[in-house]
C-alpha cells in the first residue's frame, strides 16, 4: 500500500497551491467560409448603423439623438419624453424574448454574429492580422526578442486600435450630444467634462475588451455563458461534432482508405481548435465557452474538401439529430416545438402592441399638478378658486397651440380663456386657475370633488384637432 502524499515540504512548511490557472494567450487562425462571410456581413451592418446613424439628418436635426439635457429623445420622426419610459421597458422585453427565441432555435446566434464583443474583436483581430500576420507569424513575432521591426508592428497595431476605440467612443457620445457640435468641440478643444469622460471611458472599454480581454469577456464576465443551458434543449441547433462519423480520429494520407485503417473522418488536424476564438476543442462536445461563431465548421469543411470527404463533420445540428441520425428536414420540423411557439407568440404580441401604441399615440402629453401652497381660496363675488400647474409637452416638430378647459362641477371655468403656444418639441409649465360660482359652492358638499381637464390642440392646415383628458380634484372649503 502506497503511503499518502506528504502535505509539507522538506523544510516542514505547507506548500502553496494556486487555484487559478495562468491565462494562456489564444492565437486564432484566420479562416474563410460561408459562416465567416455571414459574420462579416453583420460586422458591416452593425457598424454602418452605429457609426453612420448620428450623422443622418432628419427635419434639420440629428435623426437619432438622446438629448438628456433638455429631456428629449428624437428617433427619426418621433419625439419622446421621460414620461414615455414605458417604450424603453417594452424595448427591453422585445430584446429579452428575441434572445430567448433565437437561443432556443439555434443557440448563441447573438454571441457569434452580432454581439458588440464579437464584432469589435473581429475588427481588432483583422487589424492584428494585417500588421502582424496570421497565427504562426504572430506566435513567432511574440516569441522573438524586441527589435525595430517588432516594435514597429506592435506600435502600429496599438495606434490603429486606439484610433478605432476613440472613434467608437466619439460616435457613442454623438448619440447624446449632437455629433456635429461634438466634432467642433473636439477640434476646438472645448469638450465638456462629461463628454471627455464618456468618450474616453467607452473608448477604453472597446480597446480593453476587444484588444486584450477578448475571449475572457465571453468566458468569465458575460453571464449569458452561464445561463444559456437553461434555454437549450435537445432540439436546439448548436455547433456539433459528429463523433459517430469522426471517431476514431487519426492522421492519414489523402489517398488512404479510412475504413481499411479503422479510422473515422476526423484527420486530427486540430485546425478546429486553432481557429476557435475561445480556444476550445469542439470535439469534446457542447461547452459553455462556445460562442457559436461556426469558425470550426468552416475550417473543417475546408479539410473535408481537401480530403475528398463529405462536408458536415462539424456542423449545426441538434443533440437529437446526432443521436437519432435525423435528416435535415426532420431536424427542422422538430424545431417547431411548444417553447418556440410561446416565445414567438409573446414576441409578436409585444411588437404589435408597441407598434399600435406608437401609431395611435397622441402627439402631445399633459401632466396636471395641484398647487400645494394654495388648495382653495375665496375670490371676488364669493367664488372659490383652485390653482393648478399643467405641463404641456409638444411631441411634434411643428409649432402648436393648445386650449385648456375643465368640467366636473356646475359653472367650473377659468376666469379667462387659457391657451398656450409651444414651439417644436417644447415642454412648458402653465398656471391655470379654476373657479366655481358661489351658488355652486353653497349647493355642493364641502371636500374634494373630481374634475377633468380637456386640452385640445388646435387644428392646423394639415393636422386634425386632437384632445387629451386628465383627471384632477377641486377642493371646496367648509
Amino acid at each position: 500500500m502506497n503511503p499518502p502524499p506528504s502535505t509539507t515540504t522538506a523544510d516542514g512548511t505547507a506548500p502553496t497551491v494556486s487555484l487559478y490557472q495562468a491565462h494562456k494567450k489564444i492565437y486564432a487562425k484566420a479562416v474563410s467560409g460561408r459562416f465567416v462571410r455571414w459574420r462579416w456581413v453583420f460586422v458591416w451592418l452593425t457598424q454602418i448603423v452605429f457609426y453612420g446613424l448620428p450623422w443622418l439628418m432628419w427635419n434639420e436635426r440629428q435623426a437619432v439623438l438622446f438629448d438628456l439635457a433638455s429631456r428629449r429623445f428624437y428617433i427619426f420622426g418621433l419625439v419622446f419624453y421621460p414620461q414615455d419610459f414605458i417604450y424603453l421597458t417594452t424595448l427591453l422585453l422585445i430584446a429579452a424574448y428575441s434572445l430567448f427565441l433565437f437561443t432556443a432555435v439555434s443557440g448563441r446566434l447573438w454571441c457569434g454574429y452580432a454581439c458588440p464583443q464579437t464584432v469589435y474583436t473581429e475588427i481588432f483581430m483583422w487589424v492584428e492580422r494585417k500588421l502582424e500576420g496570421d497565427r504562426a507569424a504572430r506566435m513567432k513575432l511574440d516569441a522573438a526578442p524586441w527589435s525595430a521591426r517588432k516594435f514597429g508592428r506592435k506600435a502600429g497595431k496599438q495606434v490603429a486600435w486606439i484610433g478605432i476605440a476613440l472613434w467608437t467612443g466619439f460616435s457613442f457620445v454623438g448619440y447624446f450630444t449632437p455629433i456635429r457640435t461634438l466634432g467642433g468641440a473636439v477640434v476646438g478643444g472645448a469638450l465638456g467634462a462629461w463628454e471627455i469622460f464618456w468618450l474616453l471611458f467607452y473608448g477604453f472599454a472597446t480597446y480593453g475588451n476587444a484588444g486584450f480581454m477578448r475571449e475572457q469577456v465571453c468566458k468569465y464576465m458575460c453571464p449569458y455563458a452561464r445561463f444559456q443551458s437553461a434555454m437549450f434543449d435537445k432540439d436546439t441547433l448548436i455547433i456539433s461534432y459528429d463523433a459517430g462519423r469522426g471517431e476514431p480520429r487519426g492522421s492519414r494520407s489523402k489517398k488512404a482508405d479510412p475504413k481499411q485503417l479503422g479510422l473515422g473522418a476526423c484527420v486530427d488536424c486540430n485546425l478546429c481548435v486553432q481557429v476557435c476564438p475561445t480556444g476550445i476543442d469542439i470535439r469534446r462536445g457542447l461547452q459553455y465557452e462556445c460562442i457559436g461563431c461556426a469558425a470550426c465548421v468552416d475550417v473543417c469543411d475546408e479539410v473535408m474538401d481537401k480530403m475528398g470527404y463529405a462536408r458536415g463533420l462539424v456542423r449545426y445540428d441538434t443533440q437529437n439529430g446526432l443521436a437519432q441520425h435525423l435528416t435535415r428536414s426532420q431536424v427542422l420540423r422538430r424545431m417547431l416545438r411548444p417553447r418556440i411557439v410561446v416565445y414567438g407568440s409573446i414576441l409578436l404580441l409585444i411588437c404589435l402592441a408597441v407598434g399600435t401604441s406608437i401609431a395611435l399615440r397622441t402627439p402631445f402629453r399633459v401632466d396636471v399638478v395641484r398647487d400645494r401652497a394654495t388648495l382653495a381660496r375665496l375670490v371676488e363675488e364669493g367664488q372659490v378658486e383652485n390653482l393648478y400647474r399643467l405641463q404641456i409637452m409638444n411631441a411634434t416638430e411643428q409649432r402648436q397651440t393648445y386650449r385648456v378647459r375643465a368640467e366636473g362641477l356646475p359653472g367650473l371655468a377659468p376666469p379667462a380663456p387659457v391657451s398656450a403656444t409651444l414651439g417644436p418639441a417644447e415642454a412648458r409649465w402653465i398656471t391655470v386657475a379654476l373657479r366655481v360660482p358661489s351658488r355652486t359652492a353653497a349647493l355642493q358638499p364641502a371636500g374634494v370633488h373630481e374634475i377633468r381637464f380637456h386640452i385640445e390642440r388646435e387644428a392646423g392646415t394639415a393636422e386634425p384637432t386632437l384632445a387629451r383628458e386628465e383627471k384632477s380634484t377641486f377642493v371646496l372649503p367648509r
